[in-house]
């Protein structure tokens, strides 16, 4: 007997349904807008994770005609909602994250075939892609906050200020990153931990996944606990240069939490998904706490202030 239970989406366009047939789960991903990415990529991605002993969904058919996939299930059991509840072991179940993390980022392989049997190759993270995703910032969050005549100008030095950080990161673009690494896109199951949500990875800075989960937007976590999961990460790091792996963290934190902005205000005003907004000010909290930590963001900080002062 087979039936079809509609679950919760997420951000992106795709619809999620549990599949039970003959005591089996699966999950099957339909998206008719970016269904490339959303299908075939996710696949690939899933492909890469899973040819380096990481969990991620296998696929059980694809349907790219009708526009979905059948994937395997892995539950209900987010690590956010375990964190959520657990109160002692948080940082436990960091440093098991940290642990994967680390084998996530010793993913060589760069291409795999897909189910249409071509192969894919991951594309690079570069700097062109962080300055465009920062500037979702001015396209969203400043436009509906600013005047047309501040804007213009806010978003000129927005943009030249985001550029000079991006020409300070020391890091070379030689890992794999999940681009979405976070405890929301972490389950478990049969006492692993799968990652899920993978279609964005590119190859680009190892500290860029270190950021998204350190300083989550989704999950409030003490200044003392930040530390501690940044440090384990580092003490983990045999032969990286700590300086430049702080210095790329901070950098993209920043970055990656004024993108955050720009795409939850869009995800408001263009899709009517308004439950993101609330997210805001925390985003704004982590901004706060790593902009404070480096000179090199003294312009930023000195722009935000003069414009979003009661944000900052």
């Amino acid at each position: 007997m087979q039936n079809l239970k509609k679950l919760k989406g997420d951000a992106s366009h795709r619809k999620f349904f549990r599949k039970k047939y003959n005591d089996v789960n699966s999950i099957k991903i339909l998206a008719k807008k970016d269904k490339f990415k959303n299908l075939l990529v996710y696949d690939a991605i899933s492909k890469i994770l899973n040819k380096n002993k990481i969990l991620a969904p296998k696929l059980y058919q694809e349907n790219y005609r009708n526009n979905y996939i059948e994937v395997q299930d892995f539950g209900n059991e987010t690590i956010f909602k375990i964190l959520k509840k657990s109160k002692n072991k948080k940082f436990l179940y960091f440093k098991n994250i940290i642990k994967l993390l680390n084998q996530i980022q010793s993913i060589k392989d760069k291409k795999i075939r897909n189910f249409k049997n071509k192969y894919y190759r991951i594309p690079e993270y570069k700097n062109k892609i962080l300055i465009q995703e920062a500037n979702l910032f001015c396209e969203w969050y400043a436009k509906q906050n600013l005047s047309k005549n501040k804007r213009q100008n806010f978003n000129k030095k927005f943009k030249r200020i985001i550029k000079n950080l991006t020409s300070c990161l020391k890091m070379k673009n030689d890992t794999f990153v999940h681009r979405d690494f976070h405890v929301s896109n972490l389950m478990l199951t049969n006492n692993r931990i799968g990652v899920i949500d993978s279609q964005d990875a590119l190859i680009g800075n190892r500290a860029y996944d270190l950021a998204s989960l350190v300083d989550d937007v989704r999950l409030k976590t003490s200044k003392i606990l930040k530390k501690k999961i940044f440090n384990f990460y580092i003490d983990s790091q045999k032969k990286s240069d700590k300086k430049k792996i702080k210095n790329d963290f901070e950098i993209l934190s920043i970055l990656r939490n004024l993108k955050i902005i720009g795409i939850f205000t869009r995800l408001a005003i263009r899709d009517k998904k308004k439950n993101y907004l609330k997210l805001i000010p925390y985003t704004w909290d982590l901004i706060s706490l790593r902009i404070n930590q480096n000179e090199i963001f003294s312009n930023l900080k000195k722009l935000l202030k003069d414009n979003f002062k009661k944000d900052l």
